[in-house]
């Protein structure tokens, strides 16, 4: 199936909710205005449309092979990717120092979106080596950042993040990968990673590698993880490729779907060491990893948003086309497009607005980050910061979750054709399985979301998003009509919901941590249907204001938001519920570990 960008859906949510206008009044971003967001979209609709899209069934029945410690992509992923690295958008929003375009992340996140949707698989690519940017241009030296960036930003060389290992997980105090020094600034590594995104491929010329290892004089646990850089081939100082390093791919996983990317397993220093590069300071790599995967996060997020709307958009295309049986309603005699039935309806309609809702959050975050990085006060830089924070772990653990429920109904929508795998639904439920599990699993996220980000500041960050929550209330008090009243009805009571929780959490998270833990994932989908349902709640307001500029854009807009008020919404006040209630945790609780 081909791809249709949603242009004047993301369009929309950048202008009137993420207010692309004070972004572009940033330093720096001065050329980035609307109309620069619309030429740069444009053109990554066509690419996406017409480059990417084509490959993604060909990946999922052609995937990845290896051979030899080689690894063969899909064909015409190489091409592909090619084209990708010409066309600049892997260095959409990173530094015009080291040759990339310095867009605000407000406009580098549609197209991210767009990606994905688009191939799932081609664009973990560029996603790890966004990370691999990031973590440069934070920690890294000068030369490291001049060797590497404009490589990496070209498409020449592309970047991955080496954590996991056999024993280890996602505890990462239990690596064992060793750095030792050798004297001349440069370190052997040894170990062995596994889980690693395109940690082995044909589409560019070198892979940048980093990795976290413990040098001999470490200290146990995280606080004795170092970062190094570890390429594929050695580079010289003119930036010219050397010898191989000693790190090869003894294998690649085969998997429930994204079978297009490659998931190494990668050895290191089987024949002497794989030579690499300190990046910061010794025992300081989780912290700069945590910039790769914070990034990464976000990312994850988008890939969440852009599975479910072409689910979504595939959904839609077979129940206008798919006749069977009468309505119930007695409006024809004859069998009508399922599209028809109330049921085939709800489910398009929650995959749609559930999708929406995702985004709209997503993109106001991006518009949170460019702030943060660039707004001139330093005050205003670190509420926004704050706010992006608290945002990135309901980004990532609720939009994912919620892929995996717009990816179910699309295979619902289709009925048997959708358990087929040439309808290509199937696809998107296989792909997005993987979404809430890697670069933190959701309950990471919600673990994250409770104690870094709601408990430490006493519950602050969160108390200004419901504030501003409160000032769309009250909004909404000002007008009348079905979907005004639903919203404000439902949007209030979320609110108190969220705000009870917050309180919960912040008194018992010492005092009674089970209890907590036991709601973290009830609480970070808690948080992302309240937010979300903000978000729709604005973008009500908007469309109401605008209707009569385009009757069939604003009036859907307002339908999805009276949907979502009426049928996602309330859905919070039932997740307080399971959370606050002593009840609920001493169910979770009730069964002894030998009962299971």
């Amino acid at each position: 199936m081909s791809y249709t960008a949603p242009l004047k859906e993301m369009l929309f949510v950048m202008r009137d909710l993420a207010d692309m206008t004070k972004v572009a009044t940033l330093p720096g971003f001065e050329d980035a205005n609307l109309d620069t967001a619309q030429a740069v979209l444009d053109e990554a609709a066509k690419f996406n449309g017409e480059v990417l899209a084509p490959l993604n069934i060909e990946g999922d029945r052609h995937p990845s092979t290896w051979a030899n410690g080689e690894v063969t992509t899909t064909p015409g992923f190489k091409d592909a990717f090619r084209q990708f690295g010409e066309g600049g958008w892997q260095g959409v929003m990173h530094p015009v120092e080291y040759d990339g375009q310095g867009l605000p992340k407000l406009i580098a996140t549609p197209c991210i979106e767009m990606m994905n949707a688009a191939n799932m698989s081609f664009a973990l690519c560029p996603l790890l080596t966004d990370g691999a940017i990031e973590a440069l241009l934070t920690a890294g030296t000068d030369a490291q950042k001049q060797l590497y960036v404009p490589k990496l930003i070209s498409g020449e060389w592309t970047g991955t993040m080496n954590l996991t290992e056999p024993q280890a997980g996602s505890d990462l105090a239990l690596v064992r990968t060793r750095a030792e020094p050798q004297g001349d600034g440069t370190f052997k590594v040894f170990g062995t990673k596994i889980f690693i995104t395109y940690g082995e491929h044909d589409m560019a010329d070198n892979i940048v590698h980093l990795v976290l290892a413990r040098t001999p004089s470490a200290p146990e646990g995280v606080k004795g993880i170092s970062l190094f850089l570890v390429p594929k081939f050695m580079v010289n100082e003119d930036g010219s490729l050397g010898e191989r390093n000693d790190v090869r791919c003894v294998s690649i996983e085969h998997k429930l779907g994204i079978k297009a990317s490659p998931t190494a397993v990668l050895q290191y220093g089987d024949h002497g060491g794989a030579i690499g590069y300190l990046i910061g300071e010794e025992n300081r790599g989780l912290e700069y990893m945590f910039i790769m995967m914070n990034a990464a996060r976000f990312a994850v997020g988008m890939q969440g948003v852009a599975i479910a709307d072409q689910a979504y958009q595939k959904a839609v295309a077979y129940a206008k086309d798919r006749v069977q049986s009468r309505p119930v309603d007695g409006s024809a005699k004859q069998s009508v497009a399922i599209i028809q039935h109330p049921d085939v309806r709800r489910m398009l309609a929650t995959m749609r607005s559930l999708t929406e809702g995702a985004r709209a959050l997503a993109y106001v975050a991006a518009a949170h980050s460019d702030f943060a990085h660039h707004h001139p006060d330093e005050q205003v830089r670190a509420s926004h910061q704050a706010i992006y924070e608290f945002l990135v772990p309901i980004v990532k653990g609720w939009s994912t979750e919620m892929s995996i429920d717009v990816a179910s109904l699309g295979v619902q929508v289709h009925g048997g054709m959708g358990f087929i795998e040439e309808t290509g639904a199937a696809q998107y439920y296989r792909d997005a399985r993987i979404l809430t599990i890697y670069e933190g699993t959701t309950a990471i996220q919600a673990n994250d979301l409770i104690g870094r980000k709601t408990v430490r500041d006493g519950g602050a960050t969160a108390q200004t998003l419901l504030t501003q929550v409160d000032q769309t209330i009250a909004a909404l008090e000002h007008h009348d009509g079905a979907a005004f009243d639903a919203m404000h009805r439902h949007l209030k009571a979320g609110r108190e919901a969220f705000a009870n929780v917050v309180e919960f959490m912040v008194q018992n998270t010492k005092r009674d941590p089970n209890a907590v833990f036991a709601g973290s994932v009830p609480y970070l989908k808690l948080a992302g249907i309240v937010l979300s349902g903000w978000q729709m709640a604005r973008a009500l307001l908007v469309a109401n204001e605008k209707r009569s500029e385009d009757e069939a854009f604003y009036g859907a807009k307002i339908a999805t938001a009276h949907f979502f008020a009426d049928h996602i919404l309330p859905q919070a006040v039932a997740l307080e519920a399971s959370i606050v209630s002593a009840k609920g945790n001493e169910g979770v609780l009730a069964l002894d570990i030998d009962q299971f």
